[in-house]
């Protein structure tokens, strides 16, 4: 018996969807089977099936299906098979693109991280809880990272290691309407010719 048991599919979520499945407030039920579907991937909606393998009455299955379907955590596609039959197959696509979109986030997250070691490498020293909280409103005020790294940069190049100073940078450039460091560069070498030409100009062969 035991053997026999133990023959059977293990139903699992692999660890980087458990953020999200623990997010959605699911019951009992509704996560069972949810993970069925994981496992069974575009399986037919077989109630009598999915009942022996996740142990739950039909109609507690057919109540966490609705309530599934209600949340467009799945959706319940239709098509024929090649004898011209009617199939209708579970599709998960709206809950990979769930997963999908909590991953980004969390890449997103630690590259939030990752700036603030940048910031502590380049100054020499930990950054204060009050340069973190300067730092992390620059980045939800939509300057991206490149542009706060590009400020960073210059403000060492400089000599200096204080974040006013940055700001002004930021603000600066903001101001100027630049969106990512190669728009500041070509507007430097822009104005770098500009005062060459200036400079290279004959004033003395001038006659206007």
């Amino acid at each position: 018996m035991l053997k026999q048991l133990m023959k059977e599919k293990i139903l699992v979520f692999p660890s980087f969807s458990l953020e999200v499945v623990t997010s959605l407030n699911l019951n009992l039920n509704e996560f069972l089977l949810l993970l069925y579907f994981w496992n069974y991937d575009n399986v037919s909606f077989d109630v009598v099936q999915i009942s022996k393998i996740i142990k739950i009455g039909e109609n507690e299955i057919l109540k966490a299906f609705n309530a599934l379907l209600g949340k467009k955590l799945i959706t319940l596609d239709s098509f024929k098979d090649k004898n011209g039959k009617m199939m209708e197959v579970i599709n998960l696509d709206n809950f990979y693109t769930l997963i999908d979109e909590s991953l980004k986030k969390q890449e997103k997250e630690q590259e939030k991280v990752d700036i603030y070691t940048i910031f502590q490498t380049e100054f020499g020293r930990p950054i204060s809880s009050m340069e973190y909280e300067i730092i992390r409103a620059w980045l939800e005020k939509g300057f991206s990272e490149e542009l706060i790294l590009g400020a960073l940069k210059e403000a060492v190049y400089n000599g200096v290691s204080n974040l006013r100073y940055i700001d002004k940078i930021l603000y600066e450039w903001q101001r100027k309407g630049y969106k990512n460091m190669n728009e500041v560069s070509n507007r430097n070498k822009q104005t770098k010719e500009e005062v060459k030409e200036l400079f290279d100009y004959n004033w003395l062969d001038d006659n206007e």
